[in-house]
């Protein structure tokens, strides 16, 4: 049901031609315009006529990529199935509205027919012209606005119905659309909770390196204290012994 509001959309916005287009890049991602032109048998020039027109209606993306070995960048297109249903109930709503207005007046006003030329007025025009047809002066008859109100609901009828199918995929492709955005916010919510958790390690590993290189230093200044508190001790008891031996040496 999906593929075929797909296509009615295409076919409304473009031509008949386009309509293939749907069928190559439905339940697909990034699909190389080159293939796309060979499975419709069209140049690469008029592929990408008919995939930049769908794109202008925003019924496809795509992403491009360059070719290392030619130089050149290549397409890849993907159908927007949310933003094509969209559009395309947009369109029947409008068409619908004009039933019903159409429905409206027929019920409210009567109508003149020209059957010679086929022409049909409101009864203000026909009254201008006397009731008779300005083109080849036939006389109007009243039309038979039963047959067109009967042909207006029918319409009227089978849009109501579309319109409530395609809500239904519209409604479809939002869970997925959801399900997808609450699937990347929770992947990059893990992403920067990773990231934390790796800061934090990193962090106390320099932490302790810190904390040992001040350790360190400290201890290193105790002992260069205790080296000079040694030597200057060594210095005095030498000096005061080498002062008793003369002393000695005196006396």
């Amino acid at each position: 049901m999906q593929i075929k509001f797909l296509k009615s959309i295409v076919e409304h916005l473009i031509n008949k031609q386009a309509i293939l287009i749907v069928d190559l890049l439905a339940g697909k991602k990034d699909v190389n315009e080159f293939l796309i032109a060979k499975k419709l048998g069209l140049t690469i020039n008029q592929a990408r006529n008919i995939l930049y027109k769908l794109s202008d209606y925003g019924l496809v993306s795509f992403i491009r990529k360059k070719d290392k070995r030619r130089g050149w960048y290549i397409y890849f297109w993907t159908l927007n199935v949310y933003q094509s249903l969209s559009l395309l109930e947009k369109k029947m709503k409008e068409e619908l509205n004009q039933a019903r207005g159409q429905l409206k007046s027929r019920k409210e006003e009567r109508y003149y027919l020209c059957k010679i030329c086929s022409i049909e007025v409101t009864e203000e025009a026909a009254l201008l012209n006397d009731f008779t047809c300005p083109e080849c002066e036939e006389v109007y008859e009243l039309s038979n606005n039963q047959e067109i109100i009967d042909s207006l609901n029918k319409t009227i009828s089978r849009l109501e119905k579309e319109i409530q199918l395609i809500n239904i995929e519209i409604e479809t492709e939002e869970e997925k659309i959801g399900k997808k955005k609450a699937k990347n916010i929770k992947a990059a919510e893990d992403e920067k909770k990773a990231k934390r958790k790796k800061n934090r390690k990193r962090n106390i590993i320099l932490k302790k390196k810190f904390t040992k290189k001040k350790a360190d230093k400290k201890s290193f200044k105790r002992t260069i204290k205790k080296n000079i508190f040694k030597k200057s001790v060594r210095k005095k008891v030498s000096g005061f012994l080498n002062r008793l031996k003369k002393k000695k040496r005196r006396i």
